[in-house]
């Protein structure tokens, strides 16, 4: 009787996984496995989606007639134990581009006496390294010819999820005590799992899809999907998404434009793993030193309402807007010149969706250190807040004591009359615009 792993890592889903799809094909048994690896940061919010999307899995898979093996410790290690235990024969596992991912799949690959099956990427609608310039090169470092190429390339159809699944017996260890970090999640964290996944995708595909290209900026509307947790824990799959989301309105294409964004970052870090950590171009910056400008920016606290909305969102729901990402990282970057990197942990630590491709390297297109970037653009704040948010109802939202404030005058709070002024409960600017950017130039330029 032929026994197979099917090793679950940011593919925790029944529905259109080719990984799982070939472990139940190949054998009369399937271990469905998930290792909790301590050595793996788990943050409060990402630790408490991560616990209802393993929770929904094993629902899944119970439907089917299997359960999820939960094991804690080593990847590498608890398969092998499993192999042992089980004459196991084979084991399947879904490509990823961080450095981690990369070393574990060599070390399964190092593993004797097994075959071992590495899928497709689950975090991708294009496998990184798939696409290469006609030139040559490893991978795309400009996005415009990536995307042609993307947009062109063949898409396989979504697979439906396997029919049944028969497990041995199994010792499974709880999967409740997941977090590996102090602190509780925010208050208004969505909520994770493949079936919440897949509602939010018809809700999308339904109807809101088609206005995104006019209303994807839109701060107090906030007219995006909220898929973006899912694809990163990968609840959803981005070829089955893109699949159901077609191309047929202008918001479906430049919805499809943001996810082949994220497919560039993936295979700029599977080319360039180090990318992770160090400029992709760097400038030679001397970023400043200033904990107590950073803390307030960390806190929602600068005296620039717009940032300080999106700050507040993030620790709110542990998600931000992708406009509100944009400023607040070039507030922190251009503004303050504060290096990335504490900007990218600050993310890493409160966003249920940063993954280490997009948070890492959307920091560094912001920073100007990037790929594809302009290195001296500093977004103004109160050009975006007046652009993005021109009722102020973002604002209002998530800085209460501004609440009072109507229209536009919210975002700057600083020209209120001397009476109002003083009675806010609201810091004063940490830095002056102008200031700050003529520093960062003059910094930059040198």
């Amino acid at each position: 009787m032929r026994t197979s792993i099917a090793l679950f890592t940011r593919d925790l889903r029944v529905s259109d996984n080719p990984m799982l799809y070939a472990a139940v094909a190949g054998a009369d048994r399937v271990v469905p496995l998930f290792v909790l690896d301590p050595k793996l940061p788990t943050p409060p919010n990402r630790a408490a989606f991560l616990l209802r999307c393993l929770t929904d899995l094993d629902d899944a898979l119970r439907d089917l007639g299997g359960a999820l093996i939960v094991r804690h410790g080593d990847p590498v290690t608890e398969v092998s134990r499993l192999i042992a235990e089980h004459g196991v024969s084979d084991v399947h596992v879904s490509a990823d581009v961080s450095g981690y991912a990369q070393r574990r799949q060599g070390r399964l690959e190092a593993i004797p006496g097994v075959g071992v099956h590495v899928h497709e990427t689950v975090t991708t609608a294009a496998a990184p390294g798939s696409l290469t310039p006609t030139g040559g090169g490893d991978h795309f470092a400009v996005f415009t010819p990536y995307l042609r190429r993307w947009q062109t390339a063949a898409s396989r159809i979504p697979l439906p999820p396997p029919s049944r699944i028969t497990i041995p017996e199994v010792e499974s260890a709880g999967f409740h005590d997941v977090a590996s970090g102090e602190g509780l999640p925010a208050p208004e964290l969505a909520e994770g799992g493949e079936r919440t996944g897949r509602a939010l995708l018809s809700e999308w595909v339904d109807g809101p899809v088609a206005g995104y290209a006019d209303g994807r900026d839109d701060l107090a509307g906030d007219r995006t999907s909220r898929l973006s947790p899912h694809l990163h824990f990968g609840t959803l799959s981005p070829v089955e998404v893109l699949y159901r989301v077609g191309r047929d309105s202008q918001g479906a294409r430049e919805f499809g434009r943001q996810l082949a964004w994220r497919d560039f970052h993936h295979q700029m870090l599977a080319a360039r793993p180090r990318t992770a950590r160090e400029d992709y171009r760097p400038r030679g910056d001397r970023w400043r030193d200033a904990p107590e400008e950073l803390a307030a920016w960390r806190e929602g606290r600068t005296g620039y309402p717009i940032v300080d909305a999106g700050m507040r969102q993030l620790l709110r729901e542990g998600w931000m807007h992708n406009r509100a990402r944009m400023i607040t990282a070039s507030f922190l970057t251009k503004t303050l010149y504060v290096d990335w990197r504490a900007g990218a942990r600050h993310f890493q630590q409160h966003l249920v969706d940063a993954d280490v491709a997009n948070n890492q390297l959307n920091w560094q297109w912001v920073a100007g250190t990037g790929a594809d970037t302009r290195p001296n653009r500093v977004l103004n704040p109160l050009r975006q807040a007046i652009r993005y948010d021109p009722s102020g109802d973002y604002v209002r939202r998530y800085v209460p004591e501004l609440h009072r404030i109507p229209g536009a005058a919210v975002h700057e709070p600083w020209n209120l009359p001397v009476p109002e002024r003083r009675a806010l409960t609201y810091p004063d600017p940490v830095v002056d615009l102008a200031d700050g950017r003529q520093r960062f130039l003059s910094a930059r330029n040198a």
